[in-house]
């Protein structure tokens, strides 16, 4: 039986230079679409992705909003639209709460928030010209629920996610979709010393936690379950449907995070449920 012939499709990719962003392009390329692979090191997204007739390298630093415009303006060049935009370029500051310094929980932010802020609106006066296009944001388990150690990281997910949800419906009358990507623990590059950094230990109450948790990190370092490559390949079947999921939990552990969160907030709700009913004004009526 002859496979069917995909539709080719552009694809800027953002944080293309090493872990799942290398895996999404290669991904993408092999199933016949051209791809705009961006970094903050051209070389470096070059020699990851490999070479390839439909790859462009364009450098791009996703805090610089000129910077996104340039890149767009690039693909556009090159390959006259951009039909999937994919924020996947990130860092992590770890740290319990109280010994992250302000300028690195505001880094944090700027990277993992506003970095796909700013690229998402470069590239979508180009969608909304062609009246299509799907824009997928990678974002984590950490983005449906906190845990000690991940402030930082779990605020700007948690901010990913409240504006992709309202992003969706504002652009879906230009036949623009998107998509929250919310990966569970996959063999990347995320815990290695180039995306993880770790608050200076200064308060002793926190001495011993940080202790277990780094180093429960550093062993879990190259041994998580999940195969990116499997992830890349499902996302970009997944992009190619006409009506992609709003949200993907990739992984069985990121199932079970989403489940167990639904049923944490269904509970909470109907624990007080009688006192919350009851707050109404008495002329209500």
């Amino acid at each position: 039986m002859a496979e069917k012939t995909v539709e080719k499709k552009v694809w800027l990719i953002t944080g293309a230079g090493r872990g799942m962003g290398v895996d999404i392009a290669q991904a993408a390329l092999a199933a016949g679409h051209a791809v705009v692979a961006t970094g903050r090191n051209p070389e470096r997204v070059g020699s990851a992705v490999g070479a390839h007739d439909d790859l462009l390298v364009v450098t791009l630093d996703v805090t610089d909003p000129a910077g996104a415009q340039s890149a767009v303006e690039a693909a556009v060049d090159q390959f006259g639209g951009i039909d999937v935009l994919v924020n996947n370029a990130g860092n992590f500051y770890a740290g319990f709460f109280e010994e992250i310094s302000r300028e690195d929980f505001r880094a944090q932010i700027e990277t993992n928030l506003f970095g796909p802020v700013n690229v998402t609106r470069a590239v979508l006066p180009v969608m909304r010209a062609q009246r299509s296009g799907l824009v997928v944001t990678i974002s984590s388990t950490a983005g449906i629920t906190g845990q000690e150690f991940v402030s930082a990281y779990a605020a700007s997910k948690f901010g990913v996610e409240g504006w992709i949800e309202s992003l969706t419906p504002e652009v879906a009358p230009f036949g623009i979709r998107t998509m929250l990507v919310e990966p569970g623990f996959f063999r990347t590059e995320l815990l290695t010393p180039e995306s993880t950094s770790y608050a200076e230990p200064s308060i002793d109450d926190y001495v011993e936690r940080t202790k277990q948790t780094v180093t429960a990190w550093n062993g879990m370092n190259g041994r998580q379950g999940g195969d990116p490559a499997k992830l890349a390949t499902a996302l970009v079947q997944l992009a190619s449907q006409d009506e992609p999921p709003l949200r993907w939990a990739a992984g069985a552990d990121a199932v079970e995070v989403v489940e167990q969160k639904a049923d944490d907030l269904l509970a909470q709700a109907a624990a007080h449920r009688e006192l919350s009913s009851s707050l109404a004004h008495d002329d209500a009526s």
